[in-house]
């Protein structure tokens, strides 16, 4: 009976990973780190072609927490049109455009998820006899919004900030308001949150934010409470 000597061994281990690793060939094989560099490759041309897909929120753990809800204040007013631009000719202050999505806990985009939004002007002044500053949109097909509006003033007690409604289909509205990075006045207004600042684009006032919500992803078929 022969014995195979440390030999034989060597080269049937040598024979096995130029098999498993046929494009490395003998000179391209180093062992463990062969491994990696040809996973860390694969790693590489996977993340080159997701690159091209559509961006979705990031998960830590597929289990985002929600976005936390806060006081509705005493200017809400239901039934506001339903329009993407807040902003009306002749009306003062900073333009500002909000864009994001509305996604589950999973981070799966909700599709014809409502957004009602509301907002004092740039002198901090609520309309409460009409509309202005005021309005409600649905999510599109990937979970996303965009609203056209301007930087809300200060007025006392409060920092800068947008209401807004989030609701997805079939289920309870969410209520909260959104902050913005670097005011004097976060620290000193007891409502604010870290959790609900906007994502401010340096030089500009674009914001991003990604609105999560308890809630399963379903058909557009609800009612809603505008």
């Amino acid at each position: 009976m022969s014995r195979r000597t440390p030999i034989d061994r060597n080269r049937r281990h040598l024979l096995q990973a130029m098999l498993a690793f046929p494009a490395a060939g003998i000179a391209g094989f180093t062992g463990f780190s062969g491994v990696v560099r040809g996973l860390s490759a694969r790693g590489l041309a996977a993340s080159e072609q997701s690159a091209s897909l559509p961006l979705t929120p990031a998960c830590d753990d597929g289990d985002d927490d929600p976005t936390p809800a806060q006081t509705a204040g005493p200017y809400f007013k239901p039934h506001s049109p339903e329009r993407t631009t807040l902003a009306e000719p002749g009306l003062g202050g900073i333009p500002l455009t909000i864009t994001g999505r509305v996604v589950t806990s999973g981070c799966v985009p909700i599709a014809g998820a409502l957004l009602d939004f509301w907002q004092a002007d740039h002198a901090g002044q609520y309309d409460t006899a009409g509309f202005r500053l005021r309005g409600h949109q649905y999510t599109d097909r990937d979970g996303r919004f965009s609203v056209t509006t301007i930087v809300p003033g200060l007025y006392p007690g409060r920092t800068r900030h947008v209401h807004v409604k989030a609701q997805a289909p079939n289920h309870p509205a969410l209520t909260t308001q959104l902050y913005f990075p670097g005011e004097p006045r976060n620290s000193r207004d007891s409502l604010f949150a870290k959790a609900l600042l906007l994502d401010l684009n340096e030089g500009s006032k674009d914001a991003t934010f990604t609105f999560v919500l308890r809630a399963q992803a379903e058909p557009d078929s609800g009612e809603y409470a505008v």
